[in-house]
């Protein structure tokens, strides 16, 4: 039994291992160690997201174009549908919108991360009657979640009116107007210049109601059942690269299936100044009078529209996240937080 067990675990294990012996020994040949360990967790959250975010682009693509009900795509499969982004634009049509993607992802993933830390020893420091264990870190990741969105907002909008665009590469060549084809924004700055001549200051949080109010408990069950996972995993197997790719992967579909609805309307809060051939100018007064109108006008599955790509999409993307932000720390010497001692039931 074991010879069986560590032979199917051996390769994990040895990477970790050797990820632990050369953060050691990193440490001990450089400077790291004169870093703020603040600086050390935005560092590794950002990495963690710039690096599961590009991973996961050409369906994290797909799934905006589902929700915002293209014309042309929200009737297709994933494979159609990667397929005709490839045949209209090319491969780069894949991508298009990742770089304002990661220019988001970087500060939001580094505050995230970052302030989940902070948050979490705050708590655990002046709150030692909460106990330890996943319910702090609900709490902690709750907390994160908002205030990276407030944070980064503007550059997720930008991203979505980016990747909204589709442009029929083809018809271009022919000289022909394609009915794909859209007035294209320039990139990241001409969306935020278009959108605040537009909208002012609050056109730049255009959708940000529903984005809080998803990001609140989603942050804090992706923290939660990523630590609760982990707790049951035998101490020998805590270092697995398996074992920390698994648990961030159930991690972020418990968290997502709970909270995608309010995606969906913050999708179509975002584009609602743009016309769609599915749907006018959409204008939504808030998170509920959004959920009502996409029941009422477009049926619940719409909801859930882009779920399945979703699936597919956060097993790999928070897999990845929560698995190299652990090994970053690791490298660049930051260890686990200190709990507090148990509290003995008055």
């Amino acid at each position: 039994m074991e010879s069986s067990q560590g032979s199917r675990s051996s390769t994990t294990t040895t990477l970790a291992g050797l990820v632990e012996n050369a953060s050691s020994i990193q440490r001990d040949e450089t400077c790291v160690d004169g870093i703020p360990i603040y600086v050390k967790e935005l560092i590794a959250g950002g990495f963690a997201g710039a690096l599961s975010k590009t991973t996961v682009a050409p369906l994290e693509r797909v799934k905006i174009l589902w929700q915002t009900r293209i014309a042309g795509f929200h009737t297709l499969g994933v494979y159609q549908s990667l397929n005709k982004l490839v045949k209209h634009e090319g491969v780069v049509g894949l991508y298009k919108g990742n770089g304002a993607s990661v220019i988001r992802i970087i500060p939001y993933a580094a505050l995230h991360f970052m302030t989940y830390e902070r948050y979490k020893s705050w708590i655990l420091n002046n709150y030692p009657m909460l106990g330890t264990g996943p319910f702090i870190d609900l709490l902690a990741g709750s907390a994160a979640g908002g205030t990276s969105v407030l944070c980064t907002y503007p550059l997720d909008l930008a991203r979505t009116k980016l990747a909204y665009q589709v442009t029929d590469i083809r018809s271009i060549e022919n000289g022909m107007k394609g009915v794909h084809s859209r007035p294209a924004h320039s990139g990241i700055k001409s969306v935020l210049t278009s959108v605040y001549k537009e909208g002012g200051f609050r056109g730049l949080y255009r959708g940000a109601g529903p984005t809080l109010t998803g990001i609140l408990p989603y942050a804090g069950l992706k923290f939660y059942m990523y630590e609760k996972l982990k707790l049951h995993v035998p101490e020998e197997h805590q270092k697995s690269i398996l074992m920390r790719l698994s648990c961030g992967a159930l991690a972020g579909l418990f968290g997502q299936t709970l909270t995608y609805p309010l995606d969906v309307v913050k999708r179509q809060m975002q584009v609602g100044s743009l016309q769609n051939a599915s749907h006018e100018n959409v204008v939504y007064r808030n998170t509920l009078d959004g959920l009502r109108t996409i029941v009422r006008n477009q049926g619940w599955r719409q909801l859930f529209a882009g779920v399945s790509i979703n699936y597919i999409r956060i097993v790999p993307s928070a897999a990845i996240s929560f698995t190299t932000y652990d090994m970053m720390k690791a490298w660049l010497g930051v260890t686990p937080q200190q709990k507090s001692r148990p509290v003995s039931a008055a």
